[in-house]
């Protein structure tokens, strides 16, 4: 039969045997709600005290561990939840993502330096700019599928990035400098000490998280996995498919911009070279490598592709080849990413890559569209 689909004991399917991260979902999807907060509490404590020295000195031997949890780990995880709703929920292959963590890091820039605003109004103005851009790159763009669309997201990160590049009311080549510290909140300074900006970070990323399960959980969710899984024939059933796309990028925008806000403020200096294609491709390597859909494999894999190259400083050069090796390796043992998801699994069996159906596929003569034409 095809997959190969066995039934288990408690009646649940499973594909090829029992696996240990399949017996652990369904261990989440039984659990009473005070094992699952005592989880979450359990990972906020870690998260909490996850700067401490004694963690940092294997992490990071040859680096400030706290700074790099804020940059590039958290920024990495704040940016892959982002593009996982793009990408992972949705369906959509963006390439041009980082467009939106520059709209972010720039408005607060420009901003705080030339009118001297508070940092806190100024993360929504940013945040709200870059859900705008969204509108603006996916109204025209969305009705392209696959690799069009790919095409024309690569060249929007770029017209952002060069437009910064030769626009000089906002520094031009030369970038901002002295970019202000975010104003103490709660008694907390902003200013030399990483701590607070790590914190601040941890903030965003699980409000970020929250926010994201419950749209997947809600009907904008299952709006998504239809379109994902089906464009057509979600269009067909009454699916408003371009309404929805275009949410979708409008709120993967709304995450990039609130990212860019806070790595503008810890950063004090950014300029376009901040902002190139290669950020926008490992960011969606994050995404595919972890297991795109899957939120807490979308977090693994941002730390793994933000975490290795630093683990590995001590090597010089010849990290980057280790870590590519590594990507290499992983893909090839693991192609639907570390943690995927059960129904994007059964989406890479289909052939569709484990992103749902990018539109811009062609049936070959032994798919399974071929043969229902052919009938």
């Amino acid at each position: 039969m095809k997959g190969e689909e066995v039934a288990t004991s408690n009646g649940k399917p499973a594909r090829g045997g029992f696996h240990p991260i399949d017996g652990m979902r369904d261990w989440w999807a039984d659990a009473p709600h005070w094992q699952r907060y005592g989880v979450y509490i359990a990972l906020i404590v870690f998260a909490l005290i996850l700067p401490a020295p004694w963690i940092g000195s294997f992490m990071s031997p040859d680096s400030d561990w706290t700074t790099v949890l804020i940059f590039p780990v958290g920024t990495y995880i704040l940016l892959s939840v982002g593009l996982n709703i793009v990408v992972g929920h949705a369906g959509l292959l963006d390439l041009g993502f980082v467009a939106f963590f520059a709209i972010g890091a720039y408005t607060w820039a420009s901003i705080g330096t030339s009118y001297g605003w508070s940092y806190w109004p100024t993360v929504v103005l940013g945040i709200f700019l870059a859900s705008i851009s969204g509108v603006i790159l996916g109204a025209p763009t969305l009705r392209l599928r696959g690799d069009y669309l790919a095409i024309v997201t690569l060249g929007f990160g770029e017209i952002v990035r060069i437009t910064a590049n030769n626009t000089d009311a906002i520094g031009g080549a030369r970038g901002i400098t002295n970019v202000p510290h975010p104003e103490p909140i709660f008694g907390v300074e902003f200013f030399l000490d990483p701590a607070p900006y790590y914190y601040l970070m941890l903030f965003a990323i699980v409000l970020v998280i929250v926010f994201s399960v419950r749209l997947n959980k809600s009907r904008v969710g299952r709006a998504w996995a239809a379109i994902r899984e089906d464009e057509d024939a979600a269009e067909l059933m009454g699916v408003p498919t371009f309404r929805f796309k275009l949410l979708a990028f409008a709120i993967g925008a709304m995450i990039g911009g609130f990212a860019g806000t806070i790595y503008a403020s810890k950063a004090v200096f950014i300029e376009p070279n901040n902002f190139p294609f290669i950020l926008s491709a490992t960011i969606l390597a994050a995404v595919v490598l972890g297991g795109s859909g899957n939120l807490p494999g979308v977090i693994l894999g941002a730390f793994v592709i933000a975490w290795l190259p630093e683990r590995f400083r001590f090597l010089s050069e010849y990290r980057i080849l280790i870590f590519g090796f590594v990507l290499v390796l992983m893909m090839a043992l693991r192609p639907e990413g570390l943690l995927p998801s059960r129904q994007r699994k059964a989406e890479l069996r289909e052939g569709t890559g484990g992103m749902g159906a990018m539109g811009a596929e062609v049936a070959g003569p032994d798919s399974d569209a071929s043969a229902e034409v052919a009938k």
